[in-house]
């Protein structure tokens, strides 16, 4: 049996925007301007699709050694063959002893990591059902990550890393449903995205209670609406109903971003020196977000995502459900 270290006294950190001097039309690109890299490795889940790719191509293009976990490893190998400090391995986050495998082999390497940033999910899925009956959205999104970090924790530097936990404005579909997490009375997917996307706030929100003595920070983030392979699952006849495209399938929405817009945040997250001293908040348009009132515009952060009892509670669920507690000390 195991009990939770002694756990940090519940604190916000202030949901205000800092005037980081990036926005919506930023690209990762802009935000690593100036920021050197060279040494420094990086993890980014799903990094050699959608968002995760230009992630990928961004750090690598300041200096950063980057790997790649991923699912598809040969198709992985492909997206990156352009690349050059990327590397590759397999690792599939819907399964909780692949996540193990690959960290194993991770810690094997001796090396440390300085940015971990949790990029990779699904979105608005079909009902499915992993491990020992688990709602996937929730399993894959925040399972799979919570595990992955806790796991790789030993290889995770004090003094300076960085975990950046990409969530969405999907958040707002859904507090965490304590009652029903699985959905085993009545699936909906796009709630069923909503409180994975929760989820990943609240993660960052309690790993960086836990970490910041370390000296690590974590932070939750919205990376913009995006046009990706995260759509995978939607009909074009859903994203036209949503504006999102027309019958052609061409972008309709103008608050959409380019892949390169949308990697921006999670690398301004990851490595803006603006951020030195924060943790713990959620972020958008690379900069810090308010947070607005669940009856409000679909804009910043609700405050159940960022509720610090409420990121405890789903930390501890999470620890019981995985297996794995890098905090925890027996008891």
């Amino acid at each position: 049996m195991t009990t939770p270290q002694n756990e940090a006294a519940p604190r916000r950190t202030p949901q205000h925007p800092i005037g980081s001097g990036f926005g919506a039309t930023s690209t990762a690109r802009d935000v690593l301007r100036g920021i050197d890299l060279d040494g420094t490795l990086a993890l980014v889940t799903g990094g050699y699709s959608g968002l995760g790719l230009e992630t990928t191509r961004a750090l690598a293009g300041a200096g950063a050694r980057v790997v790649v976990p991923a699912r598809r490893p040969d198709t992985a190998r492909k997206a990156l063959a352009g690349i050059e400090n990327a590397e590759v391995d397999e690792m599939d986050l819907a399964d909780l002893d692949s996540v193990r495998d690959f960290a194993e082999r991770f810690l094997a390497t001796d090396r440390t990591l300085d940015i971990v940033i949790d990029n990779a999910g699904i979105m608005a899925c079909p009902e499915t059902r992993v491990g020992p009956g688990w709602e996937a959205q929730f399993a894959t999104n925040h399972l799979g990550h919570y595990a992955l970090v806790n796991r790789l924790w030993p290889a995770i530097a004090p003094g300076g890393a960085r975990v950046v936990s990409v969530s969405s404005t999907g958040h707002h579909n859904s507090a965490i449903r304590w009652d029903d997490p699985w959905f085993e009375h009545g699936y909906d997917k796009w709630q069923a995205y909503g409180q994975a996307k929760t989820a990943n706030v609240l993660f960052a929100v309690h790993l960086d209670a836990l970490a910041r003595e370390s000296g690590v920070r974590a932070f939750a983030l919205h990376p913009g609406g995006i046009l990706t392979p995260l759509q995978r699952h939607l009909t074009r006849e859903e994203m036209v109903e949503a504006g999102w495209i027309d019958e052609d399938g061409n972008p309709l929405n103008p608050s959409f971003k380019s892949p390169e817009q949308g990697a921006a945040t999670q690398v301004w997250a990851a490595t803006s020196p603006r951020l030195a001293d924060a943790g713990g908040v959620y972020c958008e348009d690379c900069d810090i977000a308010e947070t607005t009132a669940e009856d409000g515009p679909r804009t910043g952060v609700r405050s159940y995502a960022t509720d610090p009892e409420q990121a405890a509670r789903l930390w501890r669920l999470s620890a019981e459900l995985t297996g794995v507690d890098a905090f925890a000390t027996g008891g």
